[in-house]
């Protein structure tokens, strides 16, 4: 999910495709830094920031993307090379300190080097805006659209229950995602729970939105975990029956993936397995 907010941000157009994406796994410093392996091997940095601009953000985000460069740095005959992230901030509130950018200006003996890190304002991003783009990893964010006006639906079953309905139309369009294959049933519960993670953190002191919305999701949550178990069991069933339908010896591969539902590939690892 994190392609299309990359293709957003930074104006690329990078297609996803199985085998193209290397994530890297080191020690945690940063919100989220990574590899993608396209036409060129391009580093990424993303950071998530919520509170008002004071210019701490900046000098942190330069520490991180020095880090990350000096980590990967090279040396071959006493020169060090090192190569600064494309990096971005998510901002999840606005203010009108907010910038469109920000931008490092690094004054070297070997010259100047300067250039912009984009912004990516969340609440800018309608719901239409999240899934025509396919922006699905800001759903969790889109609570904070809303955390302005929690008083009045706080207080206002009316306009609570607007906000309910928005969300249950968010659950229709990653069921429709899902049955679409366009995303998968991990995709779609991790979106549904971080969208629960951050309504009860941001919506503490107002019970009524956080039961609210927070049940709603909940609920889904739940629905997605029994479905999950079912789906399980299904395959389970299949599996039993390919089993069952080997050990006849009677039918060839291709006929037992055909009448149990199974892949050819998943009744060829069940072959192997009866080996072992």
């Amino acid at each position: 999910m994190i392609i299309p907010v990359i293709n957003e941000v930074f104006k690329e157009r990078i297609a996803e495709k199985p085998g193209r994406r290397k994530q890297q796994r080191k020690e945690r410093i940063t919100d989220t830094n990574f590899i993608i392996y396209g036409k060129k091997k391009k580093k990424y940095h993303l950071e998530c920031e919520s509170s008002l601009p004071d210019g701490r953000m900046t000098i942190r985000l330069f520490e991180y993307d020095a880090q990350i460069a000096l980590d990967e740095g090279e040396v071959i005959n006493e020169t060090l090379t090192v190569t600064f992230p494309n990096t971005a901030v998510l901002y999840l509130r606005n203010y009108k300190k907010t910038p469109d950018k920000m931008r490092y200006v690094i004054k070297t003996p070997g010259g100047t080097v300067e250039y912009d890190v984009p912004i990516m304002k969340v609440q800018e991003y309608t719901l239409e805006d999240i899934f025509s783009k396919d922006l699905l990893l800001l759903i969790p964010f889109f609570i904070f659209s809303h955390e302005k006006n929690f008083k009045v639906y706080n207080s206002d079953e009316q306009r609570l229950a607007e906000l309910k309905a928005e969300y249950r139309s968010i659950l229709e369009r990653l069921d429709k995602l899902e049955q679409e294959g366009t995303i998968g049933a991990f995709d779609k519960r991790t979106i549904i729970e971080l969208s629960g993670d951050v309504i009860r953190e941001i919506a503490q002191k107002y019970e009524n939105v956080q039961k609210g919305v927070g049940d709603i999701m909940g609920g889904a949550l739940i629905e997605t975990e029994a479905r999950t178990i079912l789906n399980r069991g299904k395959d389970e069933a299949k599996k039993e029956t390919a089993l069952r339908m080997l050990q006849d010896g009677e039918l060839p591969i291709d006929k037992v993936a055909k009448y149990s539902g199974l892949d050819i590939a998943e009744v060829e690892l069940l072959v192997g397995l009866q080996k072992v």
